[in-house]
């Protein structure tokens, strides 16, 4: 694997959202069927456009996993199931403190295994909403890199 990181076009958009649906399907347990097809459309056309985005390839140039980034604030992170464990994810974060001075992430508090993550690699709660951007009653930590 090439580990290669560069910029996602607009046409790869299906592409980043087929990944992501995947990637929720398998790590976001908690989120509704409804949820997840009402995301769809909103990432595709109005989220991927809102954000600094990069993806990372195989050897086959397909997308493996993407970042976005606004205002040092990393709005999303996914890895495909298949590459998960390959340390992908601290891969794509590492670039986003080191390329794109990411120093903050808002996660969804029962996405535990996000929340363990970014604890990992040197984040910490800083505070807590009830609900989620679009007013959905999945809570959201909000983290700050470490100083």
């Amino acid at each position: 694997m090439t580990n290669r990181i560069d910029n996602i076009d607009k046409h790869e958009y299906g592409n980043v959202v087929a990944l992501w649906e995947a990637s929720v399907r398998a790590t976001h347990h908690f989120l509704k069927e409804e949820d997840i097809e009402y995301f769809k459309p909103l990432i595709f056309h109005t989220y991927l456009d809102a954000v600094e985005l990069k993806g990372i390839r195989n050897k086959d140039k397909k997308i493996i996993g993407f970042l976005g980034v606004a205002d040092q604030n990393l709005e999303m992170l996914f890895i495909h199931p298949d590459y998960r464990g390959n340390n992908l994810g601290k891969i794509l974060l590492k670039y986003s403190i080191d390329q794109l001075n990411v120093s903050k992430v808002d996660v969804n508090e029962q996405n535990e295994q996000a929340v363990g993550f970014y604890k990992h690699c040197g984040f910490e709660t800083k505070r807590r909403s009830e609900l989620d951007p679009t007013g959905k009653p999945y809570p959201i930590l909000h983290m700050e890199l470490r100083k």
